[in-house]
């Protein structure tokens, strides 16, 4: 699980549940129509705006990517790769057939060398399940923006309905305090769902798939340097370039 992801939700939460509590009660913040009009709503808009067949999908890769720490570690992806190579350079493409590693792209590119195809078809294919997986993502990314736009919209235009409902009923007095408290509740429900849930979650999914688009890059390029015979240390030298540059001479002298 994305620990920092769970615990921004959970603080951010109690900090507005602490804030509550020391004014008034919970009941006075809880509104069903409001609830309805501000999810309702924001639902409402992303349908309008996507693909009916792809929303269910993206929103559920979204969400699970979001949640979820898929630590990207671009040197031990490099290693891997070096490892390939110098399998390959003793035992030839066939001694990656039990080649094993957790990342599916550099797996899916050991069975294609293992196979014998050609560099220009495993170019291909895992760039093409690469563009697959981060189109996607992006998707879900876009999904978890919308979400994050429409909410403060429709809470907006449920409060004006409140406002509006409430003017044109003045003969109480009384119960106008109350009810400009009611009509003002889609606009906090419209608020927190945008910017505690949905625009967060969408920044953490475009910062991860910038992540996953350089570590498939690079996953790539190695596996192609595997294939035309690159020697391990010519691969290594090649694949430092995709990490920061405070990182490259302590893994070539590491190396070394």
């Amino acid at each position: 699980m994305d620990i920092a992801t769970i615990a921004g939700i959970v603080v951010g939460a109690a900090v507005i549940g602490w804030a509550i509590s020391l004014g008034g009660s919970f009941g006075a913040f809880v509104d069903l129509p409001s609830v309805l009009v501000v999810i309702g709503g924001g639902l409402a808009a992303t349908v309008i705006r996507f693909p009916l067949a792809g929303i269910g999908p993206a929103f559920v890769l979204g969400g699970r990517v979001a949640f979820t720490h898929k630590k990207v570690n671009p040197r031990e992806t490099i290693q891997a790769i070096v490892e390939m190579g110098e399998i390959v350079r003793k035992k030839g493409p066939l001694g990656l057939e039990t080649f094993q590693t957790g990342e599916p792209g550099l797996a899916r590119g050991a069975t294609y060398v293992a196979d014998g195809h050609d560099a220009a078809y495993i170019r291909d294919s895992l760039e093409l399940a690469r563009d697959q997986y981060l189109s996607r993502l992006s998707e879900g990314q876009r999904i978890f923006k919308s979400l994050g736009d429409a909410g403060p919209a429709f809470g907006m235009i449920g409060t004006i309905v409140g406002l509006v409902q409430m003017l044109g009923n003045m003969s109480d007095p009384a119960a106008i305090g109350p009810a400009m408290a009611v009509a003002l509740l889609t606009t906090l429900y419209g608020a927190v769902l945008a910017n505690l849930v949905c625009l967060p979650l969408a920044d953490k999914l475009s910062a991860k798939l910038d992540l996953e688009e350089i570590n498939q890059t690079l996953i790539i390029d190695g596996v192609i340097g595997v294939k035309n015979g690159m020697s391990p240390s010519l691969l290594r030298e090649q694949l430092v370039a995709y990490l920061p540059e405070h990182q490259h001479q302590s893994l070539l002298e590491q190396a070394a």
